[in-house]
């Protein structure tokens, strides 16, 4: 998935991305509010971790605008106010899910799971296609019952071609959903990670090149 982390405490917010990224996700930082909007009519973020006393552009007015624009991203507020009434105030707004700090990584991480699935047509949490089943919460693959060892990105790229259901997705999409804002968009990234793909699933080949459109799993 691609995620914005916005969050004026930069050891936090850092911190934040890397636990992140290891569950495979792309992931970008900003430290206020400003520069939150700016990545947001740029990018299409699945999950946004917003922290709610922001400078320069208050964390409330960054929720107002996302869910004013009819956008599929989902909120997952975050405040150090652990009062029902700064939870329901942060709620109303149209945040998804809140989270009161200081909270525990794995929490964050799978309720950001959990957002995700609702930025997309349902999905299982679980996702499974051509003997390929991939746990998104454990991070491991099998096909056909055998465990395969993947890397971060491979795990995400193999992640986004089941979600698609049999769809083909272009390079771009995977690239925009795997790496992040720093991805050279002339990289040969995406191509390389599907080549390294293919040769652990092993035989018969399950990812098929969909000419001049990108890849599936068929």
């Amino acid at each position: 998935m691609r995620v914005l982390v916005v969050e004026d405490e930069p050891m936090l917010a850092d911190a934040i991305a890397e636990w992140l990224r290891g569950d495979a996700h792309a992931v970008d930082v900003t430290y206020n509010g400003d520069a939150a909007l700016e990545r947001l009519f740029v990018n299409d973020y699945d999950v946004v971790v917003l922290d709610r006393d922001l400078p320069v552009v208050h964390g409330d007015d960054v929720c107002r605008e996302i869910v004013g624009s009819g956008s599929l991203t989902r909120v997952l507020m975050l405040t150090a106010a652990a009062e029902v009434t700064n939870r329901v105030a942060g709620l109303s707004l149209g945040a998804d899910d809140y989270l009161v700090k200081p909270f525990a990584f794995p929490e964050l991480a799978a309720r950001v799971r959990s957002l995700g699935r609702r930025s997309r047509p349902a999905a299982p949490p679980v996702l499974r296609r051509a003997g390929i089943t991939l746990d998104p919460a454990l991070h491991k693959v099998f096909r056909d019952g055998a465990y395969i060892p993947l890397s971060k990105k491979e795990f995400g790229v193999l992640a986004e071609l089941l979600r698609a259901d049999g769809a083909p997705l272009s390079a771009e999409f995977l690239l925009e959903k795997v790496w992040d804002e720093h991805a050279d968009p002339f990289s040969p990234a995406v191509r390389l990670t599907i080549l390294k793909l293919r040769r652990k699933l092993g035989d018969p080949p399950v990812i098929e090149t969909v000419t001049s459109v990108g890849y599936r799993i068929s």
